[in-house]
């Protein structure tokens, strides 16, 4: 009892002893890891700080150039506002201003026509004019004009004395003209100012609504990236507080496992040396009185009174007899035992085995109980060798079809894919040898088109040519003839009843006018012909690059697909020589396959069943056989 007490105690330290180290060796670890996690945690609150710090600064600086765009935003805007106002008020002057005088020059208009038409004197014009400027707010103007040029002073001390029938307003008629011109040129000059002074602000507008733009877009920017500065910063600062927190967390629990460890460490030393005491006055105590004083005193005084109280033993023949009879009722029981085992597993090895027991001595029943335990589990392990086997082979054999049948599927497919690509590049190489035709023949009959038309273009140019340096001839002698004409009419001679002739040029469709029509006409036919012709060449040149571009794209796309065309020829012989390989080995996988059926697919009772038979029978055998051992020790 002491010796057990000891080797208790001993176990009991070295156990406590492994499972404080294990202990200090997880505290280290422990400690270690959370000693990282806390510099990790302090390095990360610094990192965090830092971004929010710098976060900050970002933000209020985007404040700031936002608050400067938005100043200057309003300023443009005012700006532009002002330019529109101040080109609104220029263009209603402008219209003002050009409608007074367009309608001074309609008046005019009307005026010079009306005057021209009738036969009045100064003093009558004058009169119809005031007339005219009671409903017409055009004339007005023309005779505060009038009155500024003094033609009216004629009007009111009497103009020089003429002939009733001779034409008077013709005086007034001219001054009007001139303020005609005038007004026409002061309109010409208000339009001119008002599309400038519209091209000024519209160019104005455009700048202020592109800086208007920018500034909008780089407002836009700095917000976009504003808000996104200020997420970064909230979302940094409350990572900082999850930092903060977890950092907490591992320095509480850094020290409590500290303090922890000290407690236990302490507990420990003081158990281990209670225990060291323990096991020491147990070596003691045992040598003390493993000693053979004491133990001869033991057995003379103790044992000996122990031994005298038990039964004495039987004597050695009874112990034979008693054990034969034990034996035989062992046989019995073993033999009934197997029988009913038989009987209920419906074994036939079981049935032989009880009928061997019940007909054979004790101790050759016991060896024909071994060596059937033997033969059942030999032919067990056979078995189980054999449907190992079989399974092994019918796996590999079914994975080696499967994959060989997937592998001929593929190859098929791959053939198949790569006849019907032959097919299309057959298709195509055709379609590309034929357009090739058409472009060639297209070309050859542009080029004889361009030839015809290039001979009658530049005939037709000649022509032109020659026909207007004609023509200007012709004009040269026409035009020295009326002007010799026109210089001798200048002469102060009293004009005749009739008009004066000066020649069939003076009227419309005279001669010089008709040849300077014709000579329009052959200068216009020379640079329509001269550009039909420029054109021509132009659209031919052009067609005939692309159509020789095209022409040789084609053919070098026919010659890529003539050699992808033989390679996949190729290819497909190569692939057909895979498949029918594939296919032989797939055949021959498939003949192994109905080889091993029968060997190994065909049963009437499962390997299961038979193991689960098999293993009862051995079960019953080993209980038969236990049966007899108890006796037969």
């Amino acid at each position: 009892m002491l010796e057990d007490m000891k080797a208790k105690g001993t176990k009991a330290l070295a156990v406590e002893k492994m499972v404080f180290a294990d202990y200090t060796e997880w505290v280290d670890d422990e400690t270690t890891k959370l000693g990282q996690e806390v510099t990790t945690g302090k390095r990360s609150i610094s990192k965090l700080t830092a971004t929010i710090d710098k976060a900050e600064s970002d933000v209020n600086g985007l404040k700031s150039a936002i608050g400067k765009l938005d100043a200057e935003l309003g300023t443009m805007e005012g700006e532009k506002k002002s330019i529109t106002a101040q080109r609104t008020e220029e263009h209603a002057e402008y219209v003002t201003v050009a409608a007074d005088y367009q309608e001074s020059v309609d008046a005019l208009g009307i005026a010079i026509q009306t005057l021209k038409n009738q036969d009045v004197s100064r003093p009558q014009a004058m009169l119809q004019l005031q007339k005219m400027a009671v409903k017409m707010q055009g004339m007005r103007h023309v005779l505060a004009a009038l009155l500024e040029t003094g033609e009216s002073k004629e009007v009111a001390h009497g103009g020089p004395e003429v002939a009733a029938y001779e034409f008077q307003s013709g005086g007034i008629v001219a001054v009007l003209e001139k303020l005609q011109d005038k007004f026409q040129k002061q309109l010409a000059e208000t339009e001119s100012a008002e599309s400038n002074q519209a091209h000024s602000f519209d160019m104005e507008a455009l700048h202020l609504d592109n800086l208007l733009a920018e500034s909008h877009a780089d407002r836009e920017q700095k917000a976009g990236t504003k808000a996104k500065v200020s997420g970064e910063s909230e979302a940094a600062q409350a990572d900082l507080a999850d930092t903060k927190a977890d950092l907490a967390d591992d320095q509480k629990t850094l020290r409590d496992t500290k303090a922890t460890f000290a407690a236990k460490k302490s507990q420990f030393e003081a158990n281990q040396e209670v225990r060291a005491q323990e096991i020491e006055a147990l070596g003691k105590a045992i040598e003390i009185i493993a000693n053979p004083n004491v133990a001869q005193s033991y057995s003379k005084h103790v044992k000996l009174v122990q031994v005298s109280a038990q039964k004495l033993p039987l004597s050695f023949l009874q112990e034979r007899s008693q054990a034969a009879a034990e034996r035989a009722v062992a046989r019995g029981n073993a033999a009934d035992f197997l029988r009913a085992k038989a009987k209920a597993l419906s074994s036939n090895v079981l049935a032989a085995a009880a009928a061997d027991v019940a007909n054979n001595p004790f101790a050759k029943v016991v060896d024909l109980i071994k060596g059937l335990l033997t033969k059942l589990k030999e032919e067990a392990a056979s078995e189980s060798d054999h449907k190992s086997w079989c399974d092994k082979e019918l796996k590999k054999n079914k994975m080696k079809r499967n994959k060989k049948t997937s592998q001929v599927n593929t190859l098929t497919a791959e053939v198949e894919e790569l006849q019907s690509s032959i097919q299309k590049m057959a298709a195509n190489i055709a379609e590309l040898s034929k357009e090739q035709a058409e472009l060639a023949q297209a070309m050859a009959k542009a080029t004889e088109l361009r030839g015809t038309e290039k001979t009658k273009n530049l005939a037709t140019i000649r022509d032109a040519e020659a026909a207007t340096s004609a023509v200007k001839q012709a004009l040269v002698i026409l035009k020295d003839f009326y002007s010799s004409q026109a210089f001798l009419q200048t002469g102060k001679q009293p004009a005749p009843e009739m008009a004066a002739y000066k020649g069939m040029q003076s009227g419309k469709g005279g001669v010089i006018g008709m040849l300077e029509v014709i000579e329009t006409d052959f200068s216009r036919l020379e640079t329509e012909t001269k550009a039909d012709e420029f054109e021509s060449a132009k659209t031919y040149s052009t067609f005939m690059a692309e159509a020789k571009t095209s022409k040789k794209q084609k053919h070098d796309h026919e010659y890529k697909l003539s050699l992808r065309k033989d390679e996949a020829e190729f290819q497909t012989g190569q692939t057909k020589k895979s498949l029918a390989g594939t296919q032989d080995e797939l055949d021959k996988a498939s003949s192994y396959h109905e080889y091993l059926k029968p060997n190994c697919g065909t049963v009437h009772v499962s390997f299961e069943e038979r193991q689960g038979r098999r293993k009862e029978e051995i079960e019953a055998l080993k209980e038969a056989y236990k049966i007899l051992s108890q006796k037969s020790a």
